[in-house]
C-alpha cells in the first residue's frame, strides 16, 4: 500500500511545544495600543466637528465620557450616554480594549453618543 506524500508531509511536522505560562507573565506582555473610535451624535447631542479619535486602549469608558463632556462645554451635573453599535451601553469601568476586541468594525470602534436615553 502506498503512503499518501502529503500525510507524510504533516506526521514528520514539528509542532513547537509551549510551557505553561504564568498569570502575571501573560498580563505582563499585554502591550496597550491605540484604538480607533468613530463618535456619532443620536438624538439630542451636539455634534462634535471631529468624529474620529484614537484612544489608548487600556483607558475605561468612562474615562472617554468625562473627555467627551469637557469636550462639548456640558455642565457637570449633565449626562452622556454612550452606546456600542447602537445596542447597549457599556459600563463606565469597561475598558476600550475588550469593547474594541469584540464589537470593532472595520479597525473602528463605533460609539453612539447622546444626552438622554437612547438604546439598550
Amino acid at each position: 500500500m502506498e503512503e499518501n506524500s502529503s500525510c507524510s508531509s504533516i506526521s514528520s511536522a514539528v509542532f513547537p511545544v509551549h510551557r505553561q505560562s504564568s498569570v502575571k507573565e501573560t498580563f505582563s506582555t499585554i502591550k496597550s495600543f491605540s484604538v480607533d473610535i468613530l463618535l456619532k451624535p443620536t438624538g439630542n447631542a451636539p455634534i462634535m466637528k471631529k468624529k474620529k479619535w484614537t484612544v489608548d486602549s487600556d483607558k475605561p469608558i468612562g474615562w472617554i465620557i468625562e473627555f467627551m463632556k469637557k469636550y462639548l462645554k456640558l455642565d457637570s451635573n449633565e449626562k452622556l450616554f454612550l452606546y456600542v453599535n447602537q445596542t447597549f451601553a457599556p459600563s463606565p469601568d469597561q475598558m476600550v480594549r475588550n469593547l474594541f476586541d469584540c464589537y470593532s468594525t472595520e479597525g473602528k470602534l463605533v460609539l453612539h453618543y447622546c444626552k438622554t436615553q437612547a438604546w439598550g
